[in-house]
């Protein structure tokens, strides 16, 4: 019996024997590296494993790691996608090398490769780092009031390579991120929507200031766009060349977007209470001397 138990465990070493001396055997060559049906099949099975272990990673990252934080569904996908790009990469790069194969040989070209890519992706490059900048440090959000490069409008979407603002006029201007980076930015609604905005008006020098400020004041407390607190205040900003300048600085909430509308509002207040009160509203004049003896002068001549 035992003779017999030998002799099967003698044939199944032998078998396995065999059968990895097949599997290591060179079926093809390539770039000098002989390859074999086991490493072809070990190849197989990483990449099998790689894929799985980079769809696990991401699913964390953007379900656990990146939700938490706070950031938007489009964003947070980008970062699952790109990460797991790199880890396909690395893993790939880490497979071939352990099974083998020789890369040595593609350095000088991936090098050259590279040089080129960098030169032709270094705006794309900048643009997407901006976009990791803006996503985490959020200087920008979503629904933000902003002006940047002379364009305002609404931020509707963030990504990596570009921002979308919404101007009044319902038109859509996609910003790159690198501007947002490196220019000024103006964001009306960083903190809360609370904005306060300054009127200039003037008025004849005939006029009462006193009585200017509780028109202005008395306009402004009837436009139900303009917060009681903090309340509108009236400043005499000055006397001008012909006028006596004054400025009407109101809060809103509800205007943020709109500034033009609610500037409007008002002015067509004003200046429906300057008429009814007959309140002058001067305008640049200028006085012209002549001098007579000059002219007799010059006639003579």
């Amino acid at each position: 019996m035992n003779e017999i138990g030998s002799n099967i465990w003698d044939s199944i070493k032998a078998f396995w024997v065999s059968a990895w001396d097949i599997i290591n055997t060179p079926i093809f060559s390539l770039s000098g590296n002989d390859l074999s049906a086991g490493t072809i099949l070990y190849i197989i099975v990483a990449f099998f494993v790689l894929s799985f272990i980079s769809k696990r990673i991401r699913k964390v990252l953007t379900e656990v790691i990146l939700r938490r934080a706070g950031l938007e569904a489009a964003a947070t996908a980008t970062i699952g996608t790109v990460t797991r790009f790199f880890i396909l990469v690395i893993g790939s790069i880490v497979i071939i090398q352990s099974s083998g194969i020789d890369l040595s040989a593609l350095t000088l070209l991936a090098g050259a490769l590279g040089v080129g890519i960098g030169f032709g992706l270094q705006n794309i490059t900048d643009n997407f780092i901006s976009g990791i900048i803006i996503l985490f440090e959020k200087p920008i959000k979503v629904g933000d009031r902003i002006e940047v490069g002379g364009i305002e409008g609404d931020v509707t979407s963030i990504s990596f390579r570009a921002t979308s603002i919404l101007t009044n006029d319902n038109i859509s201007i996609i910003v790159p991120n690198s501007e947002f980076i490196s220019s000024r930015v103006i964001n009306w609604s960083h903190n809360d929507r609370n904005i306060r905005f300054r009127m200039p008006i003037g008025v004849s020098y005939n006029e009462d200031p006193v009585q200017i400020k509780k028109i202005l004041l008395d306009v402004a407390d009837k436009n139900p766009h303009i917060l009681k607190r903090p309340a509108p205040i009236v400043l005499f900003d000055g006397f001008g060349d012909s006028s006596l300048d004054f400025v009407l600085a109101v809060w809103t909430s509800t205007h943020t977007d709109k500034p033009r509308v609610l500037k409007s509002e008002l002015y067509f207040d004003i200046f429906d209470q300057f008429k009814k009160h007959n309140i002058e509203i001067p305008f640049p004049q200028r006085d012209l001397h002549i001098r007579s003896g000059q002219i007799a002068s010059n006639k003579q001549a």
